[in-house]
């Protein structure tokens, strides 16, 4: 993993003076220039060559959002959007992941540096995760392309877990699923408010029904339902169907929703079930995966090289939770074959 060489775009002197100190203060992480609007951040791209950029969505002249275009249709590197936008305007939001954006960081709403270093103390490790992701150039958007015949399911579950990079992959795998498609459950590290957009989103999209993980919900053919909320974790209930759970306990692995929760409680019920871990960051689900394939269940882990950002997947791996390395697109035909009645 090499270091974060980070240049800071923010209209706001303040602002800049503030993440700037921030990211200083993260190890691994150097902030090499900052720059106050568009024409700044391209002269300083060139002279300084930093490996990450942190872009705000608001800036006079060409925004945020317009500036990322022409980074990723031009020489697409790391970005991480920092706006108060990202706490209201998910839609934005959503519109940044599609274009390229590695993260999308909500700043606080007060600005204070004690209020500020509370609130994004995570800041640096998404810089640094950034810095060393796997960047793309933007593709088309996808929607559904299931067009084969009509699914027979087996009976098995599939769990999902999925953060940093999670939205593209997501929205990947989901383009293989049927209209009935097996009972899905996912854990996704996301803000609330933009979680929500992407599970309207794939509602509006996808032929099954999406919906947000709620207490009690009974797991049902055709149904995918993603577990974002910060205060609860989500777990499995076995039973005829299978139900959803949720618990206000304290994060594990620094996390709330867990998926090392949501895949250990699959492991021990005995169901079957395929376990699943996606780009992101950190090392949470990579224990619950490998107790899911010693209860016999199916795993994959996303390939390293196709993750924007491999920390989870590579956790995965090197604990040998994970049975198949495949791309996102691959591992959600991989796993609705291995859904289907034979």
């Amino acid at each position: 993993m090499h270091d974060a060489r980070v240049l800071v775009v923010d209209d706001s002197a303040a602002m800049r003076a503030l993440f700037s100190d921030l990211l200083e203060q993260s190890r691994n992480v150097r902030v090499v220039g900052t720059a106050a609007n568009v024409n700044e951040a391209r002269e300083q791209i060139e002279l300084l060559r930093p490996n990450v950029l942190t872009l705000d969505v608001e800036m006079p002249g060409m925004s945020g959002i317009e500036f990322l275009e022409e980074i990723m249709d031009s020489n697409p590197m790391p970005v991480v959007m920092l706006s108060s936008l990202t706490q209201s305007g998910a839609v934005t939001t959503l519109r940044a992941y599609e274009l390229g954006a590695v993260e999308c960081f909500p700043k606080p709403l007060k600005v204070s540096p004690e209020q500020f270093a509370k609130n994004v103390s995570k800041l640096g490790k998404i810089v640094l995760a950034a810095a060393n992701s796997n960047v793309r150039q933007k593709r088309p958007h996808h929607v559904n392309r299931w067009h084969k015949e009509q699914f027979h399911w087996n009976g098995t579950l599939i769990a999902i877990n999925a953060s940093m990079g999670g939205f593209e992959a997501l929205t990947d795998l989901f383009a293989a699923y049927p209209p009935n498609c097996p009972p899905t459950v996912v854990v996704l590290q996301a803000e609330p408010e933009v979680a929500n957009a992407f599970i309207q989103r794939l509602n509006t999209e996808l032929a099954c029904t999406v919906t947000p993980a709620k207490d009690g919900t009974p797991l049902l053919q055709g149904g995918i339902y993603i577990a974002s909320d910060p205060d609860f974790h989500v777990v499995l209930e076995a039973g005829e169907p299978a139900q959803l759970r949720l618990l206000a306990r304290e994060p594990a692995n620094g996390v709330r929703p867990s998926a090392d929760l949501l895949f250990g409680t699959i492991a021990r019920a005995g169901v079957p079930a395929i376990g699943i871990m996606l780009s992101g960051l950190g090392q949470d689900g990579a224990k619950g995966l490998l107790l899911m394939r010693n209860a016999g269940a199916e795993t994959f882990a996303q390939e390293r090289g196709n993750a924007i950002v491999p920390e989870a997947p590579t956790a995965a791996i090197n604990l040998n939770a994970a049975m198949h390395e495949l791309p996102a697109d691959q591992i959600g035909a991989e796993a609705i074959k291995a859904c289907t009645e034979k």
